[in-house]
Formats: structure tokens, sequence, C-alpha cells
């Protein structure tokens, strides 16, 4: 009976009409990609965008239907699914932003239906696009023998010589990478995992490993599994590994650098272990694309920074990824491709190639202002200078100065300078300044003070990505704050108030037993 009435209501049809299938417009999309898609990726879709000079990586080229980004098998086209995700989400770490809350979703499935009308692999009908079929992870990713399997398949499988021993992309292949098309290509940095291109995952990094980048030097290892060379598992350790070299979370960017008051010596090194109980502050940076020379593809992405006080005098610890000690002859090839390749200059007249340095500047102001009012973030001007300590990687063993910028093309070294400890080690500068909080020349050296917002900025340049002079990555206007110790009174007052409560309270109920009785 029940059978009966079931196919009785099948064949009745649904008892309300189903909501119609999302439907594609390849006109609209052509006006949304117009709008807001072709001052990248060109009119015809190559790519080629008056933008995309100044850019690296470079847009997508649609022509050729090669995308990076996929959860399809290594030389297949992508699902539709994996086009809307990259246009939902964006690229990070590229230009590519993301357009899920700036288009409407009808303005995102059009504008990916138009996109696919640039290369006619989308309309060949033998091409059968299928999703790959991904195992679960395995529990433990976190553990040690976990990640002690994964580092072994780093290393087996030959990840260390792009990527670099330490995962920071200085393997010693790094500086001869290009993509399918020529343009110089940088081996991700696994110490950044909010920069991924298809995100930050664990599943994610397994994903890329087993649908590779297609266009870029990185392979898919799903031959491996397939060849019994490793096992579905053994892979996802080594994503576990891999992940783990990033920190936890997506660095929260926050204005104030909390420098507490330290007892004992101040840790002067950058290796001290004292700096591992010092909480780090991250802080990005972008391309000086204010003057000329400009500078639209820094290759330092931003600096962490630490600092701590004893009252008389500071030492501040910056840190940064960057690929090689410059100057570093065995870059010159890739600094002469980045060159070659992004533009600096609304002139298009870049400056010569050379061995430069890597090189750091810390930015303060002469003088603490009272209210919000600040230098010119960008090097001072001439009628208000701003006081900075510079470090270059050359001559051997780097030096350190201090001075006042008026602007970007003057510099005055003043007498006297920060103390200054350097290391590099494996793709990782580590420069820690130190300097007495009050000097003798107040009229040019800033006074730090305790308890006060001081602001402070950062500039940085990679020598072997042909980065000196005004092609530079630099930050905004941040704060750095000396802690003050807490006063005894803050502590002591508390417990006396409690103290004259708790006697009031006995007090009070002494007399009220008294009356009772």
């Amino acid at each position: 009976m029940i059978s009966a009435l079931l196919a009785l209501a099948l064949a009745a049809g649904p008892p309300f009409p189903l909501p119609p299938l999302p439907v594609q417009d390849t006109t609209k999309g052509r006006a949304v990609y117009e709008k807001w898609c072709a001052g990248c990726h060109g009119d015809t879709g190559a790519g080629d965008g008056p933008a995309a000079a100044y850019m690296l990586p470079r847009p997508r080229n649609f022509t050729g239907a090669v995308y990076k980004i996929r959860t399809t098998a290594s030389g297949q086209l992508p699902t539709d699914a994996d086009l809307m995700h990259a246009i939902d989400e964006g690229l990070p770490g590229s230009a590519m932003p993301a357009w899920k809350g700036r288009l409407s979703d009808a303005e995102r499935r059009d504008v990916m239906a138009y996109l696919k009308t640039f290369s006619s692999f989308f309309t060949d009908t033998s091409q059968h696009v299928v999703a790959l079929k991904f195992g679960n992870e395995p529990g433990g990713g976190s553990a040690p023998e976990a990640l002690k399997a994964g580092r072994l398949f780093y290393d087996s499988i030959g990840c260390r010589k792009c990527h670099g021993d330490q995962g920071r992309g200085d393997g010693p292949s790094a500086p001869t990478l290009k993509d399918d098309a020529g343009f110089p290509i940088y081996a991700a940095d696994l110490h950044q995992s909010w920069r991924f291109r298809g995100g930050a995952s664990v599943a994610d990094v397994y994903r890329r490993l087993r649908t590779g980048l297609d266009g870029t030097p990185m392979p898919s290892f799903s031959d491996l599994i397939e060849q019994k060379f490793l096992t579905d598992e053994q892979l996802w350790r080594l994503a576990q590994y891999v992940r783990s070299l990033s920190p936890v979370r997506t660095p929260e960017v926050r204005d104030v650098i909390h420098a507490p008051r330290v007892a004992g010596p101040l840790p002067a090194a950058p290796g001290d272990s004292a700096w591992a109980r010092v909480d780090r502050y991250w802080f990005p940076l972008v391309g000086q694309v204010i003057r000329k020379l400009r500078w639209f593809a820094p290759a330092v992405s931003g600096v962490w920074v630490q600092a701590v006080h004893d009252g008389k005098a500071v030492a501040v610890r910056v840190s940064w990824d960057d690929r090689s000690p410059s100057p570093d002859t065995a870059w010159l090839g890739f600094e002469r491709r980045v060159r070659e390749t992004v533009a600096g200059d609304d002139s298009g007249a870049g400056p010569p190639g050379g061995l430069w340095p890597d090189q750091l500047a810390v930015q303060f102001p002469r003088r603490i202002p009272e209210g919000m009012e600040r230098p010119y973030f960008l090097m001072g001007s001439e009628t208000d200078a701003v006081y900075q300590w510079r470090w270059t990687s050359a001559p051997s063993g780097g030096r350190a100065v201090a001075g006042l910028s008026r602007g970007l093309e003057r510099f005055d070294t003043l007498p006297t300078a920060p103390a200054v400890a350097v290391t590099y080690d494996h793709g990782e500068w580590r420069v820690v300044f130190t300097r007495s909080l009050a000097t003798p020349d107040t009229a040019n050296e800033l006074q730090f003070e305790t308890g006060r917002a001081i602001p402070v900025a950062f500039f940085a340049w990679d020598g072997s990505s042909g980065e000196h002079g005004t092609r530079m990555a630099v930050s905004t206007w941040y704060f750095l704050a000396l802690d003050q110790p807490t006063p005894s009174r803050v502590l002591v007052t508390p417990m006396v108030a409690m103290l004259l409560t708790l006697g009031l309270g006995i007090v009070v109920v002494r007399r009220a037993q008294r009356r009772q009785a």
C-alpha cells in the first residue's frame, strides 16, 4: 500500500515547484569582467592587462586554461566549484582579491561563465572534469612521531630542493625557478601559511600535494601513491609537517608593541633564550608605490618585532624571512629576471642590476608626539625629519647607523648608533638593536619614555630581488609602548581595602550576636 502511494506521488510530481537552477549569463559576465577584471587579466583574458606588468606573480592567462588551484588531477581543467572558490576567496599572496561580498552571487557566477569563454578547452566535450577523491586526514597530526614522519618524506621526495631545509623558500633550486610563461617564481615560504594560494589548512596543503600547481615547477605527487612509493597517510603526514612550520593561527596585526620591563640583563643577542618568553608582533609590509622609482612586488612581506626594556635601555628584535643573505651572486640571474618582469616606475626605466645588500630601517619621530600627529610615514620630510636606525648586511657582518631622514633622498648620519647583533640562519634574518632610553643628543635622537605611545615604522630591502633605494617594502606607523612596572600601591591598596572590609564585617556580626544574647 505504501509503495503504491509513493509511486503515485512521484508520478504526480513535487507538491511545490522546485527552484530553477542558477542561470549563468555570459553577456552580463562580460560586463562584470570588463569593469573589475580586465585591468589585470586583459581584455582578451591573456593576463596582460595594464596592471599586469607591476605584479609578481602575474595575473592568470585564461586563454591557456592552465590553473594552479584545483581539485582535479594535474593537467585537467578545474571544476566550476574550483573557479568559484578562487573568485570568492581570492588567492592569498597575490594581487587577486576575494570578490565574495564585493560582487553579488549572480555577478560572480556570470563572470565565471564568461572567463571560460576565453579557452576552447571548456567547450571540448571529450574533457571529463572530475574532482579527485581525497582521503580523510589521519589523527595525531601534531604528535612528534607524525611530524617526524612528515619531515622524512619532506626530505625523501625532494621538497627541500626548492623550499629549503627549514622551508623558507631558500633551497638550492630556488634561484632558478620560473613558471611555464618564463616569469620568475618564488618557492613558497612554508612559514607563512596565510599566504598559501590554495588555503592554509592541512587539508588545503594535502590537496596541493595531490593536484600540483599546474603552470609552475610544483608537481603533483599523486603518482607516488599510485606507484606505491608512499601511502596516502604518509602524504597526509607530509601535509601536517608543512602546516606545522607556520603559526597555528594567522598572525593578527596589532597596533601596539608592548615591551615588558625585565629585571635582569637585556637579551642583546638574537638567539638569546629570553626572546622566547617575549610576545611577537607581526607587521605586514607593502611595496613603495608613492615615489619614483616605484616598487610593486616586494620580496619581504612582513616583519616580526619584539621589544623589552630594563628602565635604562631598550632592546628591539626584528626578524624576517629572506631567501638569501645578500649580496649573493647565486641570485644575480633571478634578480635580472625580476627586474625584467616587474615594472618599477611609470616611465618604465628601471635601475641597473647589481650586488645589493639586504637592509632594514626602524623609524621613530624625533620626539614623542603629544597627540596623534606624526611625521610623514615615508621617511619624513625636509621640514619634519624622522629618527631612524638603519642596518645593512654589507660589508661582511653588516653594520648599523642612526640618523635623521628628511625624505627618500636625504639621510643625515648621526655620530652615535645603537648597538646591533645579527644572525642569518636558513632563510631568516634576526637583528637586535639596543640603545639607552635617554641620550645627550636630545635635539636629534628620540628620548624613549615608559608609559608613552611611541610611533614606530619599518622598511626592508631584499638585495637579491634587486631592491635598493626607493625599491623597498614599507609599513605604516604603529606604536611601541615601554611598559611601566606595576606600582606597589596598586597591589597593596586592594589588599588593605579587603582586610578593612573583612574586619568591618566581623565587627558587625559580633555586635549582632551580642544584641541577640
